[in-house]
């Protein structure tokens, strides 16, 4: 969808003019890993609209296979408006107009299967499941369990202002329990879901390989099962890709084995601090630290140094206005996500960190 940026802070009454940009879950994290030198497809429907040869444009500008996107010529592309406080303040605004958009019209007929399913991996958001009905059975059919599914993660994303009624926590529950990979703060599990810590979060997904629990500033965890979910990391499906990583694992283990991080009957949990971060806008963060994540684990990287990629592409993100900023060039943030621990702990990431002439100076590595 296109997003309209405020121009000023300020209640959407106040606010006098927008800025354009581009917005969407699944799109933010397809042009996020397409930047970060992966091929990324994105499977969605536009209007025959001006907003929608402007999607479409800007995000095969950033290397993302458009092939597969359809054109509604009765439906507009959906767009929203949002004020510039954070998501989780009472200051927060958004009017979204994507009632009767061309997204929101997807179904398991009009949308290409073969194509969303022709990767390694397919990431899908609770916000699309929100859209509608077909919406729905859109995201049932393509977390359902078949033979060669592709690795399927699934970002929670819990917008109560998507949904009509109160069925919306426990579609998201179904869906989440369907997964691979789980992407999930802590405060939207409670709020959705009334769950409280990485355990309870954990027992109420049974199914998915890793659940990562973020944590907002604090950092986050992921979880990892031992449920072969993960086997094509292993196969020929995965071959040739780079796994070099730095092999270090620290965290906290879960089950019966303490808090050393290693691995024990029930699998392993790691938990890695956000890096300090002077934010310049928090929309869009989310996304991108799934795209790190995801980057990593396309690239067998080690589950510490998953969730380190993760907190540097959101500071990208963190750190630049709009939804959307360039990642890190790849060598860089492999270099930040090997520190030790405690270099790991005084980073600081400002405006303009990922430009490789500032990187070393605005990263302040000791």
């Amino acid at each position: 969808m296109v997003t309209f940026l405020p121009s000023r802070a300020g209640r959407l009454a106040d606010v006098p003019s927008f800025h354009r940009a581009i917005g969407g879950a699944e799109s933010n994290v397809a042009c996020v890993l397409a930047a970060a030198g992966h091929s990324a497809r994105w499977v969605s429907r536009v209007g025959a609209d001006g907003f929608g040869q402007h999607l479409v444009e800007r995000i095969t500008g950033y290397g993302v296979d458009t092939g597969a996107v359809r054109t509604d010529p009765d439906r507009p592309t959906g767009i929203y408006f949002r004020t510039a406080a954070d998501r989780d303040t009472d200051a927060h605004e958004v009017a979204y107009y994507r009632a009767g958009s061309a997204a929101s019209a997807m179904s398991v007929a009009d949308v290409d299967l073969a194509a969303a399913r022709s990767g390694r991996v397919l990431h899908l958001s609770g916000i699309t499941a929100a859209l509608s009905g077909t919406c729905l059975e859109l995201m049932r059919e393509l977390t359902a369990p078949r033979p060669g599914r592709p690795l399927v993660s699934f970002d929670v994303n819990h917008r109560p202002a998507l949904w009509p009624d109160a069925d919306g926590p426990q579609v998201l529950l179904e869906l989440a329990r369907r997964a691979d990979i789980v992407f999930v703060g802590a405060d939207e599990a409670r709020r959705a879901w009334g769950l409280h810590g990485g355990r309870a979060i954990l027992e109420a997904l049974p199914g998915p390989a890793v659940v990562v629990v973020k944590q907002g500033r604090g950092g986050a965890t992921a979880f990892e099962r031992h449920t072969g979910g993960f086997e094509g990391l292993d196969t020929g499906g995965f071959a040739g890709l780079d796994t070099r990583g730095s092999g270090g694992r620290g965290g906290v283990g879960f089950g019966g084995r303490g808090a050393d991080g290693a691995e024990d009957a029930d699998g392993r949990a790691v938990f890695v601090p956000a890096p300090d971060v002077d934010v310049v806008a928090h929309v869009g963060a989310g996304d991108a630290f799934a795209a790190g994540f995801l980057s990593a684990t396309l690239r067998r990287l080690p589950l510490r140094d998953r969730l380190r990629h993760g907190h540097l592409f959101a500071a990208a993100a963190l750190t630049t206005p709009g939804d959307l900023a360039a990642p890190p060039a790849r060598d860089h943030a492999d270099r930040l996500a090997a520190l030790d621990d405690a270099a790991w702990g005084r980073l600081r990431l400002g405006p303009g960190w990922t430009q490789a002439e500032q990187a070393e100076e605005e990263a302040n590595i000791p």
